[in-house]
């Protein structure tokens, strides 16, 4: 019986050694998992900062990204509106242009014109060509009564005209061609007197002794042919009066 005591004392002993020794892995164990827990809820915590971060960053981006679209948008209605500016000023300045080239035009019609008429340089006043284009336009379509008309008109109202021998000169063959010998005649000779340089005088008495041989006055046509080789020597005209006075008999 006394050696069993002891006996058993160390078995305790033993026993309560041992289980103190198995658990303190137990209580390590332990420790460890709430490390572990402890390191998973902070890498979680950074995890869910960061996802915040990101989505934070992602809607930065996205009203940057909108702002600029806004800013593009805003650049092409910008460019948009200075292509119309750039063209209304474009037709603007056209309409300018035309406006003033326009107005020239008028002013010029309304200011004396340096023009040349058979040959004569003169001043020509409004109006002056238009109204012996329009006589002449109606003696080439064989209205020589309105042409007469016409032509006796514009003497009448441009005596200053260069353009006045010629429509005396016109004048006398519209008369002529509705057998006004008389008339024509008379025209002509004024036309010699007033003006004898001009180159219409010499054709004048040419007509005039073309008149004075329809109506049988070979004298007087003879003495106006000599007038003509006379006064206008070398000239066409006078070479054609030549000719002419050689068959007169």
């Amino acid at each position: 019986m006394l050696y069993r005591i002891p006996l058993l004392r160390v078995a305790v002993a033993a026993c309560v050694v041992g289980s103190t020794m198995l658990s303190v892995p137990a209580h390590a164990g332990v420790f460890d998992d709430n490390e572990a827990r402890k390191a998973v809820l902070d890498l979680r915590t950074k995890t869910d900062s960061l996802t915040n971060q990101l989505q934070a960053a992602q809607r930065t981006i996205l009203d940057q990204q909108n702002s600029l679209d806004q800013l593009n948008q805003q650049v092409a209605t910008i460019r948009g509106q200075n292509e119309d500016l750039t063209n209304q000023v474009a037709t603007l300045q056209k309409q300018q242009k035309d406006y003033y080239a326009d107005l020239d035009t008028r002013l010029k019609k309304c200011e004396p014109q340096q023009e040349t008429i058979d040959g004569i340089q003169g001043s020509v006043q409004p109006g002056e060509t238009d109204a012996f284009n329009a006589a002449s336009t109606q003696f080439r379509n064989g209205d020589y009564k309105g042409a007469a008309a016409s032509f006796k008109a514009f003497v009448a109202k441009y005596p200053q005209s260069p353009y006045h021998p010629t429509a005396r000169y016109w004048l006398g063959n519209a008369l002529y061609a509705q057998r006004d010998y008389k008339g024509s005649t008379a025209i002509w000779q004024d036309l010699v007197k007033q003006y004898p340089t001009h180159p219409r005088a010499p054709e004048a008495l040419l007509a005039i002794a073309n008149n004075q041989i329809e109506q049988g006055q070979k004298a007087a046509a003879k003495q106006t042919l000599q007038q003509i080789i006379s006064q206008y020597g070398g000239s066409e005209v006078a070479q054609n009066a030549q000719s002419k006075l050689s068959q007169v008999k």
